[in-house]
C-alpha cells in the first residue's frame, strides 16, 4: 500500500510540475512570467515578439538563479545554437560567438549533475538549472556541459565555477553540444 502511495504522489507531482513548465500554472505566482525564446538570428534591435513565440527555456530561468558573472561564459551565450536539419537528422549550427569559444579556456558557472557514485567527481556536467530528478536531465543540451575535472570536485547543491577548455561538439553521439576538458573548480563567490 504505502508503494501505492509514493508511485500515485511521483506521479501527481509530476504532472504538476509539467502543467507549470507548460505555463499554464504558475501564472498568477511572481517571478514566473513567461519571456519568449528569441532566435539567434534575429536582430538585436528588433526586440517584438513574433507570432511563433515559444515556451521558456532553462536558459530563460537559470538567468533568474545564476546572474551573469565577470569572465564567466553565460548560459545566452552558450544558447546561441539552433538544431538543423542535415539529410536524415538534425545537427547543432553555432553562433559565430560560440565558434570563437572553442578550445579556448573559459569559466562556466553552473549546477553538478553526478555522473559516478560518490562524494567527489571527475566527470559531471553542469547544467543551468538544479537538477531535480536523479534520472532526468535538467535542460536542453544549450544547458548542458560535460565535464572532465584535472582532479575530482566534491559534490553540492550549490552552483560551481568550472575553468576548463571547452570543446563545441558538432556531432556528439549523445547529442551533447559542449565539453570542459581539463577543468578545475574556481572560488569565484
Amino acid at each position: 500500500m504505502k508503494r501505492i502511495f509514493i508511485y500515485v504522489a511521483v506521479a501527481f507531482l509530476s504532472a504538476q510540475g509539467l502543467v507549470w513548465a507548460q505555463g499554464l500554472g504558475g501564472k498568477n505566482i511572481p517571478g514566473t512570467e513567461i519571456v519568449p525564446r528569441q532566435p539567434i538570428s534575429s536582430d538585436a534591435g528588433s526586440a517584438g515578439q513574433s507570432s511563433n513565440e515559444m515556451l521558456p527555456s532553462a536558459i530563460d530561468y537559470s538567468g533568474r538563479i545564476l546572474p551573469d558573472m565577470k569572465g564567466v561564459v553565460s548560459w545566452r551565450t552558450l544558447a546561441q545554437v539552433e538544431a538543423v536539419k542535415l539529410k536524415d537528422r538534425f545537427v547543432p549550427q553555432f553562433s559565430n560567438n560560440i565558434i570563437k569559444l572553442d578550445k579556448t579556456e573559459v569559466r562556466v558557472q553552473g549546477f553538478m549533475m553526478p555522473l559516478d557514485m560518490g562524494e567527489r567527481q571527475k566527470r559531471f556536467i553542469l547544467t543551468a538549472v538544479p537538477p531535480s530528478c536523479a534520472f532526468c536531465m535538467p535542460a536542453g543540451p544549450d544547458a548542458l556541459v560535460m565535464v572532465q575535472a584535472k582532479s575530482p570536485v566534491k559534490y553540492g547543491f550549490e552552483p560551481i565555477v568550472m575553468s576548463g577548455k571547452l570543446v563545441v561538439l558538432k556531432d556528439d553521439p549523445m547529442g551533447l553540444y559542449y565539453r570542459l576538458d581539463d577543468a578545475v573548480a574556481i572560488n569565484a563567490r
